[in-house]
């Protein structure tokens, strides 16, 4: 439409521009040239006409153009309409037919649930006629239970209360006898499997041990060639004695006894000090209070040399390498130690010896159980004093001189004054057991001896129902007789159980200790 009407005013701008010129022509000029303007004219107006022609054709077929478009557009969007129409249609449908199916669904679920309903409510009277019949049954059972328990109480005696009583302590009497007899059959069983090859390990292993014995007292005994030599020992008023004394620490007893001097100490190191050094001085005959000084000075540098080489010397023979210098000290320093008459080192040679052939039973480090079996006792030759106990100190020690802490563990756990972590700690404890309790291996003062066996025989007589009680076999066996009208059969079960325990948990004893029950009836009549 825009081109079109651009035409048009293009040619009628053309022929207004013509009849302009013309007549503005025809003023200036003469006919001929009048009639040559006329010619001009008529070509302008021919060829205005002619635009005007072109552009009402090209209006014409511009206009057709847009009216096929529009009318395909129409059909188009006619065609899209209609498709719209349908789909909704076929979801209006769709939808109804949904909410039809919903209706009927709903209407379906109302009628269940009013049959449901009215079942509930059958069902609810029918409960609430048997509840009530439940309830009159209920109070008549009631009511006869009541009336049986009268005519029981009156037949027995007894209230429901105190028979009730009765028959609770009846049964914890027979669960608790159960439970020791069960208790008991519980721990015999787990002994007799657990201790099986335990017991074979360690017989092959005490079996494959052959150990030293060596028995050391609180004195020695000095012997003189002649009671001459007291004299010059003792000094002009006593000063070579004191002296003696006060180098060493020892207590000299020169007493009636022929051609004897009894050296006295709790410590074996000093006496063995004590003796080198009065063998000295006999045989230098020099023996005055410089000289004894001197002399006692010389000896102490001596045996230290000696506690040094017995420490290396036992620990080449046990295969023991690498120990610091310290330690080898102590190793040393437990030659001249006793616990209950034996020799620490001999001891500890000992425990080595079962730890490395036990372990090596048992696919263990031999090496390893053999260093903690060595060292197990290093906490009772301390330098100084300390108020630990020899298994801690020992484990101190082990640790600040760089032992595995495995060897560590072992020590200061071989009296469970430390919880056990690694797996040879316990056989540290069962060989220094096996080494300790062993006959012939310890021995105890008389007073101890016998204060331990009155113990024994004094705790087992503290319990009710006890005639005698006798301890047996050096201690290691308790014997208690009971009164059989006064303690019955469990009961001596439980006696023999409890006793035991209260030993254990009591009384120190090297070993073990059986504690024997025995109950008897005996019926007496005499015919006459």
């Amino acid at each position: 439409m825009d081109s079109t009407i651009i035409y048009i005013i293009t040619g009628a701008v053309a022929l207004i521009a013509g009849i302009f010129g013309g007549k503005m022509f025809f003023a200036k000029n003469t006919d001929k040239q009048v009639l040559e303007a006329e010619k001009q004219l008529l070509e302008a107006e021919i060829q205005s006409k002619k635009v005007i022609a072109e552009a009402q054709i090209k209006a014409d077929t511009y206009k057709r153009e847009r009216e096929i478009e529009a009318k395909e557009k129409f059909a188009q969007l006619k065609i899209d309409s209609e498709k719209d129409v349908m789909l909704r249609t076929q979801k209006i449908t769709e939808n109804e037919n949904k909410l039809k199916q919903k209706e009927q669904s709903l209407s379906q679920k109302e009628a269940n649930a009013d049959k449901l309903a009215k079942e509930n409510e059958t069902i609810k009277e029918n409960l609430n006629k048997q509840t009530e019949i439940v309830n009159q049954k209920r109070t008549e059972l009631e009511k006869h239970q009541e009336e049986h328990i009268r005519k029981l109480e009156k037949v027995a005696g007894l209230s429901a209360e105190e028979a009730k009583t009765q028959l609770i302590e009846g049964l914890k009497e027979s669960a608790h006898a159960q439970a020791v007899v069960l208790q008991q059959e519980i721990i015999e069983n787990a002994k007799t499997n657990a201790n099986k090859e335990a017991r074979k390990i360690v017989i092959q292993t005490i079996q494959r041990t052959a150990a030293e014995q060596a028995i050391e007292n609180s004195i020695t005994v000095f012997n003189l060639e002649s009671d001459e030599i007291k004299g010059s020992i003792i000094g002009r008023e006593g000063r070579n004695i004191r002296a003696i004394e006060a180098a060493t620490g020892v207590d000299l007893i020169v007493d009636d006894t022929p051609e004897a001097i009894v050296l006295s100490s709790f410590d074996p190191l000093r006496r063995e000090i004590a003796r080198l050094s009065l063998q000295r001085l006999v045989a230098d005959g020099r023996i005055h209070p410089a000289r004894i000084e001197e002399v006692v000075e010389k000896t102490k540098r001596q045996l230290d040399d000696q506690v040094m080489e017995i420490g290396e010397r036992t620990a080449i023979e046990l295969g023991v390498h690498g120990l610091h210098k310290e330690l080898i000290r102590m190793v040393g320093r437990m030659r001249f130690r006793s616990s209950y008459g034996q020799n620490l080192l001999m001891h500890s040679r000992e425990t080595a010896n079962l730890c490395g052939i036990m372990a090596a039973e048992l696919g263990m480090n031999p090496k390893l159980a053999k260093r903690a079996g060595l060292l197990h006792d290093i906490g009772k030759v301390p330098d100084e004093e300390t108020e630990l106990s020899h298994a801690l100190l020992g484990a101190k020690l082990a640790e600040k001189y760089g032992e595995n802490p495995a060897v560590v563990n072992a020590i200061g756990a071989h009296h469970d004054e430390m919880e056990m972590l690694f797996v040879i700690s316990p056989i540290i404890q069962a060989c220094d057991a096996i080494s300790g309790a062993r006959p012939g291996a310890r021995r105890e003062i008389m007073q101890q001896y016998i204060q331990r066996i009155k113990d024994l025989e004094t705790l087992a007589a503290s319990y009710n129902g006890v005639e005698k009680a006798y301890a047996i076999q050096a201690g290691r066996e308790l014997r208690v007789i009971v009164e059989a009208d006064k303690v019955t059969d469990a009961e001596s079960d439980t006696l023999s159980f409890d006793i035991a325990q209260r030993i254990q948990t009591e009384m120190t004893f090297p070993g073990q200790i059986k504690v024997t029950v025995i109950r008897e009836k005996r019926a007496v009549n005499i015919a006459r």
